[in-house]
């Protein structure tokens, strides 16, 4: 079994298993399920993503598509099965929401259907429509 400390979180688009993240997000995910290969590409490259990866291999992943300073949406957070229940997900969400270039962001804006309790310890808070949280001073 792997401690946290063995993981490394990067934004270095180079290192990114782009096959993985298709696959997880069209075969995988319950909100992107059947994407095609082209709209995960073009989301990626018009994002800032992070990787967690243990060695070279990538086991998790989010996206955040931002101006920089005023509004930042949460997007594709996941960490593959074999790598669950190791507190990943959290240190993925504390990494983006602590990113240098992301600190100053007012108003952060996430979708999710069964990950509230995660997005809540952060400072985010449902919104009416339920499914949807947003985290802002």
């Amino acid at each position: 079994m792997h401690s946290l400390s063995d993981y490394d979180i990067s934004t270095d688009p180079s290192r990114l298993d782009r096959e993985l993240i298709h696959r997880f997000l069209a075969e995988e995910s319950y909100w992107a399920r059947g994407r095609a290969r082209e709209v995960t590409e073009r989301s990626i490259d018009g994002s800032l993503p992070f990787g967690i990866y243990l060695g070279a291999e990538q086991v998790g992943f989010a996206r955040v598509v931002t101006d920089g300073t005023t509004f930042a949406w949460l997007a594709d957070v996941f960490v593959v099965r074999p790598h669950r229940r190791r507190g990943l997900g959290k240190r993925l969400v504390q990494t983006v929401l602590e990113y240098p270039e992301l600190r100053s962001v007012y108003r952060w804006v996430l979708g999710t259907a069964d990950a509230h309790e995660l997005y809540r310890r952060y400072g985010f808070r449902e919104t009416p429509a339920g499914r949807f949280m947003v985290r802002e001073p």
